[in-house]
């Protein structure tokens, strides 16, 4: 099989010959991928490479003695020698990883590290263990901050390979698995442990952090393969919960392993990076501990007895109602202070004082709420109403590690399915305010009622489901009635355009009296898309309509012989008959039809310069009528009128199937959520309920199941890109908030890191 020219920069690694066309089709997909794969890690190993040498002379420069100068020039000359070596090597394993899953073997972490290490179960040295936690650490890191887009390759992978399951720790393109690449190829350089660790902390910041736009285009690339294309980025995990439909049902209490892993493993990653964080802000010295005071610090009693009277003080004193965003995100960042001056009130010190771990949790719960105040996903109202439940959150994290570690957490839960049900509020949709009234007492109860039972959240959970469950059935008879009329709409329309077509594909270019013409495409159209609606494009009553518009076409061209004469006299009664049928069926009146029958009796008289039989017995003729009975009109004012919007939108579409906005909308999913905002600014949000099979125009419907609009892929996209039209995430709250502070808290680490090397 030819290789493709982008994996000429490392060893060709055969992906294995192929029998049949469909495993053609898979190799094919795999060496694409592994082509991707090595043109973005070349880049990205190329500027590590320079960066590597520039931070070793660095480092020299600044060396703390001649030997750990020695140390760092010697490992920057060893670096220049072997780069070519460990580029190419790096690339080779990455390779490697992709031949054995096409041949069907399965990588493990674990297994590929014991047999690159030679199979050896001695003893670890110590070298060896902080590579290993070097590395593990940064595949993790890579895999939390990647596991949306990461999950959806995963299941592509899978499909090409058979339905084989792959997950992070065996799919040889995950960060984890490249990472263990570069550290097979990292042992051909004969540095220093010191020098081996910098460069790995190099690895992480210019290849790890730069993996996106790889798993971007791996993605991309195999939808438009074909391979999942409607799959979007969010996990399996994430998607139970985010497809509550707003009722806040409870989850399933059946947890996955991996997923309660990588909750895990987000918990250790924020403690971690709250921990640096303090040790930053004060140099080791802080509220806690390391204060410098040998005074006791507070238990979980003590401090929820603070915070059981600053909810009590905050629940008189605030109603949050005229607040803005900017007095409300204060008001959330002095908690903090005011519980400290509380403590240290109720202890007599001079100061509040807290562990480092009761920090953390205050600094956590505190960045929640922050993150809630300027989450766009919710409504102001809404965000004013939950921005007030920072303190019973608090006391829930001080009394229940777990809630930010256990997706299914009561607690956890509420929030999810609040912030849910707020996803699709607004004052439109909620005139008699039941919703927020809902909401706001959920929230009122949860301040007075809360001290240290954390049933509550339990029971407050379930009052708003069966709330919601109440109303949704009426917001779903109604969907369903918008929906109903929005497809009969596009089948009309649909039908009304084939007619059109059908017609115009007739008279097109015939000089055609304008009797006859007006009666195409008028009444005769009419009768045509009803026949389509009630008997279908494939019946005998369809076909007839259109043998009569080619004989009523054929009918009133000039006849040139005997012959033709002849035959349009033995053609009349059929269409008489067949003419009078259809117009009856669109309620023409009698005395119009009889108008019409005059007027064609006339036309026929000249056509075959005698009587027409077409008139019945008993209405005399007239030779000139005075009013016509179809009115006379211009071809773009009927048909044409109706078949070219069809045509113009196929084009208006095709102009913009390439853009980025037009393959997000066509990724939507019915059950989506939007945000439309108008001229005046008044913003509406609304649901995505169907998406015609005829036109593919997408119906959004308020949370009462009421129309709201209907867009076509171009105009949504259109929206979209001037920000007049905002698609809200699915993915829960909670899940958001953590992605959201785990990067807040990274960034702020890696700018300290850089102003403390800075000179």
């Amino acid at each position: 099989m030819n290789q493709p020219p982008e994996a000429a920069s490392g060893k060709i690694v055969s992906l294995g010959p192929r029998s049949d066309a469909r495993g053609e089709r898979v190799g094919e997909l795999l060496v694409a991928a592994r082509g991707i794969a090595q043109r973005h890690l070349q880049a990205l190993t190329g500027t590590l490479f320079d960066n590597v040498d520039d931070a070793l002379f660095d480092l020299a420069e600044k060396a703390e003695s001649n030997a750990a100068q020695t140390q760092f020039f010697d490992g920057m000359r060893e670096v220049r020698k072997k780069r070519s070596l460990t580029e190419r090597l790096f690339l080779d394993e990455v390779a490697r990883g992709v031949a054995e899953l096409a041949s069907g073997k399965l990588r493990s972490r674990s297994a590929t590290e014991q047999t690159r290490s030679g199979g050896e179960l001695s003893l670890v040295e110590d070298s060896e263990l902080e590579e290993s936690l070097a590395v593990g650490s940064m595949g993790s890191k890579a895999e939390m901050r990647l596991s949306r887009v990461l999950f959806a390759l995963h299941q592509r992978l899978a499909v090409i390979c058979g339905g084989v399951k792959l997950d992070d720790t065996s799919n040889p393109l995950a960060p984890a698995a490249i990472a263990q690449a570069f550290r097979i190829a990292q042992r051909e350089l004969a540095v220093e442990t010191r020098v081996r660790l910098i460069i790995y902390k190099l690895f992480d910041r210019y290849v790890m952090s730069g993996l996106d736009p790889l798993y971007d285009e791996l993605n991309i690339t195999l939808a438009r393969a074909g391979v999942l294309p409607q799959l979007r980025y969010t996990s399996g995990s994430r998607a139970r919960g985010a497809s509550g439909g707003g009722d806040g049902s409870q989850a399933s209490s059946d947890a996955d392993p991996g997923d309660t892993a990588l909750q895990t493993e987000l918990v250790q990653t924020l403690g971690n990076l709250l921990a640096a964080r303090r040790g930053h802000a004060s140099g080791g010295a802080h509220h806690g501990a390391m204060a410098g005071s040998h005074a006791p610090l507070p238990g979980p009693a003590e401090l929820l007895g603070a915070l059981s009277l600053l909810q009590g003080e905050i629940s008189k004193a605030h109603n949050y109602a005229d607040a803005d965003e900017a007095n409300l995100l204060s008001e959330v960042q002095q908690i903090k202070d005011q519980l400290l001056a509380q403590v240290a009130q109720l202890s007599g010190q001079a100061k509040g004082r807290v562990s480092g771990a009761d920090e953390d949790t205050i600094d956590l719960v505190g960045m929640l709420f922050e993150f809630i105040l300027k989450d766009r996903n919710l409504p102001a109202e809404m965000q004013v109403l939950l921005a007030r439940m920072q303190i019973p959150y608090l006391k829930v994290a001080i009394l229940d590690r777990r809630l930010f570690a256990q997706r299914n957490h009561p607690a956890r839960r509420l929030l999810d399915a609040l912030a849910d049900a707020a996803k699709g509020w607004s004052q439109e949709s909620d005139r008699d305010s039941q919703l927020l009234g809902c909401v706001r007492g959920i929230v009122e109860r949860l301040l007075q009622e809360f001290d240290d039972d954390l049933g509550v959240f339990q029971r407050l959970h379930d009052d708003l489901a069966a709330f919601l469950d109440s109303h949704r059935k009426r917001a779903d008879i109604a969907e369903q009635r918008a929906a109903e009329a929005a497809r009969g709409r596009e089948k009309l329309q649909d039908a009304r355009r084939r007619a059109a077509r059908e017609i115009l594909a007739r008279i097109e270019g015939r000089a055609l009296p304008p009797l006859v013409q007006n009666v195409l495409v008028r009444p005769w159209a009419n009768y045509m898309v009803l026949t389509l609606l009630r008997h279908g494009e494939d019946s005998p009553e369809f076909r007839a309509t259109l043998r009569f518009v080619d004989d009523f076409v054929w009918s009133a061209e000039p006849r040139r012989d005997e012959v033709e004469r002849e035959r349009l006299r033995n053609l009349l009664p059929g269409l008489e008959k067949m003419l009078r049928q259809g117009l009856a069926t669109v309620a023409f009146q009698e005395a119009d039809v009889a108008r019409l029958m005059g007027e064609l009796n006339l036309l026929y008289r000249q056509q075959l310069g005698e009587a027409a039989p077409l008139i019945p017995d008993g209405i005399a003729a007239a030779s000139e009528p005075s009013t016509p009975a179809v009115r006379p009109l211009s071809m773009p004012e009927s048909i044409e009128a109706i078949a070219l919007p069809e045509v113009a939108a196929a084009a208006e579409d095709a102009d913009d199937h390439a853009s980025p906005e037009a393959a997000l909308v066509r990724e939507l999913k019915p059950g989506c959520w939007i945000e439309f905002i108008d001229a005046q600014g008044a913003r509406e949000r609304a649901k995505l309920s169907w998406i015609s099979p005829i036109s593919g125009r997408y119906l959004f419907v308020n949370r009462r199941g009421l129309k709201v609009a209907d867009k076509t892929v171009a105009q949504l996209s259109a929206e979209l890109q001037a920000g007049t039209a905002q698609i809200l995430e699915e993915v829960p709250l909670f899940d958001r908030a953590l992605d959201a502070i785990v990067e807040r808290l990274r960034q702020g680490h890696t700018q300290t890191e850089s102003a403390v090397k800075a000179p």
